[in-house]
C-alpha cells in the first residue's frame, strides 16, 4: 500500500485546483456547499488514515467506477488486499477506485451510498480545500474529545501543511474556512497494516444535531500484502484509545 500522508494529500489538492477548468470552478460557486453539509459529508471518513482518506475521496469523483467496484466486491466477497486489486487489474476503473478493491467493506459500505459518494466527490473536485478543511476540524473535535490518540492501530500527529505550488494563471477556486496552522495527520502504526475504522460521529466528535448516525465503532485490519487479519472487538464509539 503506497504511503499517502495527509500533508502530500493537502499539495494533491492544490495542484488538483489549479489543474481544474475555470469554468468548473466558477459554475461550483453558484451553490457551494456550506460548512455545516461539509461536516456531514466527511464525517463518515475523516477518522481514516490519511493513505485510505486519500484514496477514498479521488475515488469518489469516479462514482460510475466506485459503483462498478462495489458491485465487484459484493460479487468476490473473499477478495482482499493486494490479491484482489491484482484481480481488476484489467477492469476500466481509475486506479484510485481499483485500489479500494482492497478494502472490500469500505466499497461496499459506501457503494450502498450513491448519493454520498457523488455528492462528496463533487465537493471534492469544487472545493478540495473546503473538504481538506472539514477533515481537520472533525479531527480536533475527536482530539478535543480525547477520542484521537495514537495507539498499537495508528500514529496521530501534528505537522505543518505543505505550501500550494506556484500558479501559473489566475485561478478563483470557492473557499469557505482558512486552512489550519497545522494538520492532524493520521498514518497507520505499522506501515503495511492499515485499520478501518467504524464509528458513531455523535459519539467521537459530540454531539451534533444535523449527524444521524447510529453504527458502532470498530476496527478492521487488513495487511497490504493481501492477508487477512482478524477483525477487532468493537470499541465503544472510540476510534483510538490510549
Amino acid at each position: 500500500m503506497q504511503k499517502f500522508v495527509l500533508k502530500s494529500l493537502w499539495y494533491f489538492v492544490a495542484v488538483l485546483a489549479l489543474a481544474l477548468p475555470v469554468h468548473v470552478l466558477a459554475q461550483s460557486g453558484d451553490k457551494p456547499f456550506s460548512n455545516e453539509q461539509l461536516d456531514q459529508l466527511t464525517a463518515q471518513i475523516a477518522l481514516y488514515p490519511d493513505s485510505l482518506l486519500a484514496q477514498l475521496l479521488m475515488a469518489t469523483t469516479y462514482p460510475e467506477d466506485f459503483a462498478a467496484a462495489a458491485a465487484w466486491s459484493k460479487a468476490h466477497p473473499d477478495a482482499k488486499g493486494d490479491a484482489a486489486v491484482k484481480m481488476v487489474e484489467n477492469e476500466p476503473w481509475d486506479p484510485s477506485v481499483a485500489s479500494l478493491v482492497a478494502f472490500p467493506e469500505v466499497l461496499i459500505t459506501f457503494g450502498g451510498q450513491p448519493d454520498w459518494v457523488r455528492n462528496i466527490g463533487d465537493a471534492f473536485l469544487a472545493q478540495p480545500d473546503d473538504v481538506m478543511n472539514s477533515v481537520q476540524r472533525l479531527r480536533q473535535k475527536a482530539q478535543a474529545a480525547g477520542n484521537l490518540k495514537s495507539n498499537e492501530q495508528v500514529k496521530v500527529s501534528m505537522q505543518a501543511p505543505e505550501p500550494a505550488p506556484p500558479s501559473a494563471t489566475q485561478t478563483v477556486v470557492v473557499q469557505q474556512s482558512a486552512p489550519p496552522p497545522q494538520v492532524i495527520v493520521i498514518e497507520p502504526a505499522q506501515p503495511s497494516v492499515v485499520f478501518v475504522p467504524s464509528f458513531n460521529p455523535t459519539v467521537v466528535y459530540g454531539p451534533w444535531p444535523w449527524v444521524a448516525c447510529t453504527r458502532r465503532s470498530s476496527f478492521r485490519r487488513h495487511r497490504a500484502s493481501g492477508g487477512r487479519g482478524p477483525s477487532r472487538p468493537a470499541l465503544p464509539g472510540v476510534w483510538a484509545l490510549a
